[in-house]
């Protein structure tokens, strides 16, 4: 099996979104995967034109010659592609926008009556599995449910089979390194390592595990109160305040 993630924060490998990624990665390739993760923001992606050419003139090919060529290729040559994002005003980061959006030449757009009685457009190919990694600095995990809906939209799509899905509020504790926090966090981390392995071996996330990821790392009383002595301590840091 090959899972391919496709981390779209601009952060890269210092972002939140790629701590929890690695993990499940790593728990994936301890069960015999193939695994790459691939970070979108270095990457050439322009946005798409809405032209219609890749339709109508050079069907699946866009007019931008870009990197997207490349990840097209990355995208279809794996079993499962995981779109993974920071949460950004409610939604997916511009890069994971930009990136999906451009994933549109390979789509026919001829119409199809699905099986929902909604249409959809015409499969012009298998699509991978895909699967959702997200995190966010809120301390609750219903901050996602746009996102849940969002993708449950382009599974359907697509169409695709929608293999996991994986949010973590709180995310910006992930980054910090105190003797309190160390054993949560490591539990956490063994958890989605755990959630990995068992997407490979299990097709998906059990219930057991899936309930696990959600719990709160820390009360949510306690996040509201340190979060907010965090902005304080660095805005008057940054701004000179109380000097």
């Amino acid at each position: 099996m090959k899972i391919a993630v496709f981390n779209s924060s601009p952060k890269t490998k210092r972002s939140n979104t790629h701590v929890v990624a690695a993990a499940f990665l790593a728990g994936a390739a301890e069960a015999g995967a193939d695994t790459e993760e691939i970070f979108l923001a270095p990457k050439k992606i322009n946005h798409c034109l809405g032209c219609l050419n890749c339709w109508l003139k050079t069907p699946g090919k866009c007019v931008h010659q870009d990197d997207m060529t490349e990840l097209i290729e990355i995208f279809f040559g794996a079993d499962i592609a995981v779109f993974a994002t920071p949460l950004y005003v409610d939604n997916v980061s511009g890069v994971m926008k930009n990136f999906m959006d451009r994933l549109i030449p390979v789509m026919d757009p001829h119409f199809v009556m699905g099986s929902d009685g909604e249409t959809q457009h015409v499969k012009s190919r298998d699509y991978p599995s895909i699967g959702v990694i997200s995190t966010c600095g809120f301390p609750e995990q219903s901050h996602f449910q746009t996102l849940k809906l969002l993708f449950r939209r382009i599974a359907r799509n697509m169409p695709a089979t929608l293999a996991f899905e994986i949010y973590r509020s709180q995310g910006a504790l992930l980054g910090i390194e105190t003797p309190m926090l160390k054993p949560i966090l490591d539990g956490y981390l063994k958890t989605v390592s755990d959630a990995g392995a068992e997407v490979v071996r299990e097709g998906g996330i059990s219930g057991k595990t899936a309930a696990a990821l959600d719990m709160p790392l820390i009360p949510i009383e306690m996040h509201i109160a340190e979060a907010n002595k965090y902005w304080d301590k660095m805005i008057a840091k940054n701004t000179g305040a109380g000097k």
